[in-house]
C-alpha cells in the first residue's frame, strides 16, 4: 500500500497541526463568531474575512511568527483552535511568545492540551526554539491551567502590560525551557 504522507506538521491521538493558509478563512472566522462568548474579554480573534486575511498573512509572511491550527482528527480535520508562536528571537534567545485560543466547540474537551503539547514539541525540535513565554492575565482561569498543565511555570507578574480590549492588562508570565521537559533545570 503506498504512503500517503500526512497533512499536519505533527499529529496527537486527537488532533493535528498545521500552517495557516488564506482558504481557512471562512471556517475561522465562522469559529470565532461562535465563540466570542468564550473568548470575550481575554482575546479578539479576527472574525471578518477582511481581518482573517490581514491577520493570517502576518503569521504566514513575518518569520517573527508562526502559526499553527489545531485541527480534530475523527472530524475531518475540523478547526478546534489556534496556536500561536509571536516573537520568535533567534540568536543566543531562541524564544517565542505563545498565544493559544479554543473555539466553542472544542472547549473543555483536552484537545487545546493535546495542541498545546505538540507545539511545545514541535518548537524544540524543528523550530530549535529553546524557551516558550505564555504571558496571561490572571482572571483567565481556564488558560492558566492550561499553562501548569502543559509544564509552564510562573516567573512573574507584569502590572499593565498588554493594551486589550480598551484597556492596559495585568499579565502573569508563565515559562517553558527544553531544561524543563528534560529534567535538567
Amino acid at each position: 500500500m503506498p504512503h500517503t504522507a500526512s497533512r499536519y506538521l505533527t499529529e496527537g491521538r486527537r488532533v493535528g497541526l498545521r500552517h495557516f493558509t488564506y482558504d481557512d478563512a471562512a471556517e475561522f472566522t465562522a469559529r470565532a463568531r461562535e465563540s466570542k462568548d468564550l473568548h470575550h474579554p481575554w482575546l479578539f480573534p479576527p472574525d471578518t474575512p477582511a481581518a482573517y486575511t490581514a491577520y493570517a498573512q502576518r503569521l504566514i509572511e513575518d518569520p517573527a511568527k508562526a502559526g499553527f491550527l489545531v485541527c480534530e482528527r475523527e472530524a475531518d480535520g475540523a478547526l478546534a483552535g489556534f496556536v500561536n508562536i509571536n516573537n520568535i528571537v533567534e540568536g543566543g534567545f531562541l524564544c517565542g511568545a505563545l498565544g493559544y485560543g479554543a473555539f466553542a466547540h472544542a472547549a473543555g474537551r483536552g484537545l487545546m492540551r493535546e495542541a498545546l503539547d505538540l507545539v511545545v514539541r514541535y518548537a524544540f525540535g524543528p523550530m530549535r526554539l529553546h524557551r516558550l513565554e505564555i504571558n496571561v492575565q490572571p482572571g483567565n482561569t481556564a488558560s492558566i491551567a492550561l499553562a501548569r498543565a502543559c509544564g509552564f511555570r510562573k516567573e512573574g507578574f507584569s502590572p499593565k502590560m498588554l493594551y486589550i480590549d480598551g484597556a492596559w492588562r495585568d499579565h502573569e508570565r508563565w515559562a517553558l525551557t527544553t531544561e524543563m521537559l528534560t529534567g535538567d533545570d
